[in-house]
């Protein structure tokens, strides 16, 4: 049985996402701020909810939990999901509140949201198009659901594997390597949600 460690940091609708993965199909699941279970765990969810900085510095107080991550990931080939601002913290840097370094796994910022158009709002909030780009692995083209005000902006295209449109193009989903990461929140987002988890779980990159 493959064993899924969702990382609990004290910044994530953890029991949403739990939830959705149980619905998804998975079967072992463990919620954890072990540093040591993450390091020994077949696949990785790293989930998010507010500002880059306190996602960041609640991530990296947890002893070895960054290390165990990049041991994980990096070296053994692990497939990893970050979602919302844990997609952002895959990037160099974000800029809420001040500059803050993030894990630095796939180059790019996290940078406000600044619509060509003044009258569309900030936060992009809602349900909105998945425009994939290239032949990304497990995203499907379809609606999902966003609430966010800072968005990645990857340095290098091949990284980004969707868009979506708000006051022009922002980034969706990044992927490299067994790294995808989604803005979009597939536990909010119904069957396109759950059929994105239920791809992940069985994901062989």
């Amino acid at each position: 049985m493959t064993s899924l460690a969702l990382i609990d940091y004290g910044a994530g609708n953890l029991h949403s996402v739990h939830n959705a993965l149980r619905k998804a199909g998975a079967r072992d699941v463990t919620i954890t701020a072990d540093a040591d279970v993450v390091a020994k765990a077949d696949r990785i969810v790293l989930p998010g909810v507010g500002a880059f900085r306190a996602c960041r510095d609640a991530l990296v107080a947890i002893p070895g939990m960054v290390e165990a991550m990049d041991a994980a990931v990096n070296r053994r080939g692990v497939p990893f999901l970050g979602v919302c601002v844990g997609m952002q913290l895959l990037a160099d840097a974000g800029e809420e509140f001040g500059r803050h370094e993030g894990l630095g796994w796939i180059p790019g910022t996290v940078k406000l949201i600044e619509p060509a158009d003044p009258a569309i709002k900030v936060p992009h909030m809602g349900w909105n198009d998945v425009i994939l780009r290239g032949d990304p692995p497990l995203l499907e083209t379809g609606e999902a659901y966003f609430l966010h005000s800072y968005h990645f902006e990857a340095d290098d295209p091949a990284h980004v594997a969707a868009v979506t449109d708000h006051g022009g193009p922002l980034v969706a989903a990044v992927a490299r390597d067994t790294i995808i990461g989604c803005q979009f929140h597939p536990e909010k987002s119904q069957n396109y949600g759950l059929s994105f988890l239920s791809r992940f779980l069985e994901w062989r990159p």
